[in-house]
Formats: structure tokens, sequence, C-alpha cells
């Protein structure tokens, strides 16, 4: 079925995302699945990926990859984006979504504030909060910039076609965004220029270490994983400064991750996260947030305003998270109108893995 004839519209055209060529504009939202023993990815995971790489997703990006630092995470089956096994696993899963003709990018993470103890290692921070967590130093700082920047020259040798660098949902470089958990007096905290210093400095370590055609994608919110009305910015103008420092060091792409891709960024406009950072900034950007969790979305009016929002230029590309889990192939089918194959998304879909 075709794009004109489609309910999904422009969504399966081919597009061309800061010049890495996409056979949609459907994006693979990253989804942390505890499924790589030892932080190695094993062939389940390849296969995994390429079935949705293979049913109509343009990128797929994957679960959040830990980068090398031992402060990054605790949990022993998340991945890791590190030389030896891990970077071997990897490169299967990037050969078996190319097989397919798909495009694949690498989420790069660090827990921050989420991460439990372990090993006598307390959760870095900016400024020791949540409680009994390491405010970092300045010399760890610089530890994590050089972690990210060994990360991202590991996914250039897997195989990989982007990085993204998780900087939402209250993690350790968005808790930096965040004027709750950063309460620094030195140049990494205060104004939102401050407090973007060092997620900037993350993004110029990785685009150091890829090609200058690899785009590099920012994920970015307002809200926690902890705290659904936080807000790193209060004002557009505030949004701006520090997606700016993104963008001026070196960020391709904008992922703006709202709990509903319909819901206004700010009063006074209908505007979406994603179409304010296009708007702010001129970088494509992709939106996410609840798109396509039951059959009947694909026939109510949320997928008009989805579809006329996305010719309207606001945002690029779409991400689908949840709903890909039980159904790997719903692009396919929601293309071809066949929803009666298609299952609402339920919480157990987040237990299976095929």
């Amino acid at each position: 079925m075709t794009a004109t004839t489609s309910p999904l519209g422009a969504l399966l055209d081919p597009t061309t995302l800061a010049g890495l060529p996409l056979k949609s504009r459907f994006v693979m939202a990253p989804m942390t699945r505890l499924r790589s023993p030892g932080g190695v990815p094993t062939p389940e995971v390849a296969a995994y990926y390429r079935r949705r790489a293979e049913n109509g997703i343009g990128l797929v990006i994957t679960e959040g990859v830990l980068v090398g630092h031992p402060s990054a995470g605790h949990e022993t089956t998340v991945p890791r984006m590190t030389a030896g096994p891990a970077e071997d696993g990897w490169r299967r899963v990037t050969d078996e979504v190319h097989a397919v003709g798909g495009r694949i990018a690498a989420q790069l993470w660090h827990l921050g504030g989420a991460r439990q103890p372990v090993d006598g290692i307390a959760a870095w921070t900016p400024s020791g909060v949540p409680g009994n967590s390491h405010p970092m130093t300045l010399t760890d700082i610089d530890a994590i910039l050089a972690a990210y920047r060994d990360a991202a020259g590991v996914a250039v040798r897997a195989g990989f076609d982007a990085v993204e660098i998780h900087a939402a949902h209250g993690y350790l470089l968005d808790e930096f965004l965040w004027p709750y958990t950063n309460r620094r007096s030195d140049r990494f905290g205060g104004s939102p220029a401050a407090r973007a210093a060092f997620p900037a400095g993350v993004i110029r370590a990785v685009r150091t270490a890829v090609p200058a055609t690899m785009p590099v994608i920012v994920r970015f919110s307002q809200f926690k994983e902890r705290d659904y009305a936080a807000r790193i910015a209060e004002s557009p103008a505030e949004l701006a400064t520090i997606l700016d420092a993104f963008a001026t060091a070196g960020a391709d792409v904008l992922h703006a991750s709202q709990r509903t891709f319909s819901t206004p960024a700010f009063p006074g406009s209908p505007r979406n996260l994603a179409g304010w950072a296009t708007h702010l900034t001129g970088l494509p950007s992709i939106t996410v947030g609840s798109v396509g969790l039951t059959r009947d979305f694909l026939r109510s009016p949320a997928l008009d305003d989805l579809l006329r929002r996305l010719d309207a230029g606001e945002f690029d590309l779409v991400a689908l998270g949840r709903i890909l889990l039980g159904n790997p192939a719903w692009v396919t089918l929601a293309a071809a109108g066949r929803l009666d194959d298609i299952h609402d998304y339920r919480k157990a879909d987040e237990e299976t893995y095929f």
C-alpha cells in the first residue's frame, strides 16, 4: 500500500535525516530491555532489532547503552558500549539491521542519580541531589566526558549509522539541566546556559569521536521519570538557550520526549516540544509520546492531528515506543489497514522479547 492510500500517509515516505537516508519517517524509540548479560548484546538482541527494522521502521534507536565508566549504571543486563565482547555483540546487531535495509543509532546513557550503589560506588549527580549521591567534581566531569567520547568511538567501529545522547528523563545529563538537581555554584550551575554546559560538553566530546557525516541526536525532555511536572525551561527563551548550546556543540537532530505528543509545550501555542525545538534552532526533530498505543489511534482524530503537524513541518520524524514491544510489525500492518492483526499495548508486553 502506498503512502497516498495508507492511513499513515506521509509517515511512510522515504526521507533524509541530517544526511542519513531513511525508508520511512518512523523511529523506534529507545526502551530498556535487560537482555544483555554482562552488558553484551546476544544474537537474540540482534534478531529483536532486525525484526523492527524489516517492518517499516526508518531509524531504530537502541535501548540506553551504558558508557564505559563504573558510575554509569548498576544493572548487569543493560548493554554497555565498550571495546571487546560488547562491541562484537553490537556489530552483530548493526549487521542484522543493515541486512534488511534498516538504519540504527546507539543511545549513549549514564544513569546519574538513578544508579543504585553497588560495589561501594554511589550514584554520581551534579550536586548530591537526590540524597546519598556523589556530587561530581571537575575531575569527575572530565572522566565522564572521556567515557562518552570513548563510547562514541566504539559505536562507530561497531557499524552504527548515528548516535543518540540521552539527556532526558532525570538521568545524569538531564540532572544538570534541571534546577532541582543542579545546585552547583560553578560554571556548570545556575543559569540555563550554565546548566547546559556539561551536556553540551558531552555532545562536543561525542562529535569529536564520530565522522563529520554521522548524525548526532540529542534526546531531551521536560518531565522526569520521578516527576512528571518537572521542567528544564519555563519559557521558549530558556529552552532556546539550552538547545542553542546543544546545536553549537554539534547536535544535528533533537529528539523531544513527551508523555503525549499533542500536548503543547508552553502556554499560548499548540506547538509541541519537538515543534519548539525545530522552531528555535532550525534543526530537524523527532516527536514521541503515546503514538499508536491502541488500534483506535489509527482511526481517530489523534492520527489526523499527527499527520497535520508533520505536514506543517512541526517535526520531521515520529517515534513509536511501547506499541512495538508486542507488535514488531506495527508499521507494516497499520500501513495495510490490518487493524485486527494489531493488539493494543498492554503492560505484559514489556516482559516479552521477540
